[in-house]
């Protein structure tokens, strides 16, 4: 009966991400820096918040959209955070976390044959969603602009039959950034185009270098961008699965259908914690970020005392350190490196054909585990080098 199913769901593949992770399990003894979750615990007044729900039996369905109280806490953040103005009645939709936001917009806006631009290497959870809506992901080589979506690049490629343009950033796996200046000349490109932006900005709070900026601010952009974000990164909250989708209101009108039928309202406790969050601990990254910043610092370092080329990361809580160097394939590298030094990273082609050559380190892990983990890397690098 197999052939019966969906062309579509048989022609894509589980994340690489998720294929190593899972791998770990029959290794005892391994290290794990595959997955982008925090090690930090979801702070206690927003777990409190969430208890408390339970308690006054708030466990009820609410409006597609969310609890007006939460969209207008959402409203007040980005607009505090990073000037972004959105309507709390009419243009904010919670979801399922940032992942239900992508599939979400996808399907939304997608016809069959649409072709999306997006950066390779790349988060796979966004060629599979881009497929399963009937279009075609575009892929553009990063490799030799740090990793960066180009304002030319984009230009290039566009076609008539594009619909989309995505712009992953902070970058999940290179953990790049872009600059005003590299924005400002996106948004020049594409603000005369019939074209959407996907703007995936999880990472948001997690930038070391610069502030965050959305391209949504820019002149012309907010009605053709679709901004995805969510508590999962800044708040610790990857298992409370709060995510929300920002859209120009007639394009949210079109979002809210597709939502409706496919989860009706996310979980009614997660959205008073996430009110918490919002409100009171609107500034709960902050201390998280700080840690970041020192292990990437030391993860950085100890990358390049082992003689790996590497772009440092400006944001999220990655490092992709170039392999290539040895001559194996990143899924050669990554299974070698697990079988005989019990240590598990990502390889580079679960990012695309463009993220072959490099390796995927997650330092979202103590000090204590980074430490052991680059130790091993290092001993393995070191039998490679002889």
């Amino acid at each position: 009966m197999e052939h019966l199913v969906n062309s579509r769901v048989r022609d894509i593949q589980i994340s690489g991400i998720r294929q190593f992770f899972n791998k770990v399990k029959d290794y005892p003894g391994a290290v794990s820096l595959t997955i982008g979750q925090p090690d930090f615990a979801t702070p206690e007044h927003v777990k409190d918040a969430g208890k408390t729900a339970i308690d006054h039996n708030k466990t009820t369905y609410t409006a597609n959209a969310g609890l007006i109280e939460l969209r207008q806490a959402i409203a007040d953040y980005i607009s505090e955070k990073y000037a972004l103005h959105y309507e709390a009645e009419s243009e904010i939709i919670t979801t399922v976390g940032a992942s239900e936001a992508i599939d979400l917009a996808f399907r939304t806006i997608l016809e069959p044959g649409d072709e999306v631009i997006l950066p390779g290497p790349a988060y796979p959870g966004y060629a599979a969603p881009i497929t399963l809506a009937g279009g075609v992901p575009v892929f553009i080589d990063t490799r030799e602009t740090a990793f960066k979506l180009s304002a030319a690049q984009i230009a290039e490629n566009l076609t008539e039959n594009t619909k989309a343009v995505i712009l992953p950033y902070p970058s999940n796996p290179t953990g790049c950034v872009l600059t005003y200046e590299e924005l400002e000349a996106i948004a020049e490109v594409l603000q005369d185009k019939p074209v959407f932006v996907v703007s995936d900005e999880i990472y948001s709070e997690l930038t070391y270098d610069q502030k965050h900026r959305s391209i949504a601010t820019f002149p012309g952009m907010k009605e053709k961008t679709l901004v995805i974000n969510g508590l999962s990164k800044s708040h610790a909250m990857t298992g409370w699965r709060m995510g929300y989708i920002l859209a120009d209101k007639p394009i949210a009108e079109q979002l809210i259908k597709v939502h409706q039928y496919g989860i009706s309202c996310i979980t009614s406790i997660t959205q008073y914690a996430a009110i918490e969050a919002l409100t009171t601990g609107k500034n709960d990254a902050e201390p998280m970020r700080r840690a970041y910043k020192e292990r990437l610092d030391y993860v950085v370092g100890r990358l390049e005392a082992m003689g790996l080329d590497v772009v440092r990361p400006s944001g999220a809580f990655y490092v992709f350190p170039s392999i290539k160097k040895f001559g194996l394939t990143s899924e050669r590298f990554a299974l070698q490196l697990l079988d005989q030094e019990r240590l598990a990273a990502v390889p580079g082609s679960a990012f695309s054909s463009y993220g072959e050559g490099y390796l995927r380190l997650s330092y979202a892990y103590s000090m204590d585990v980074l430490k052991d983990g680059l130790d091993r890397l290092e001993r393995f690098v070191a039998r490679l080098s002889k």
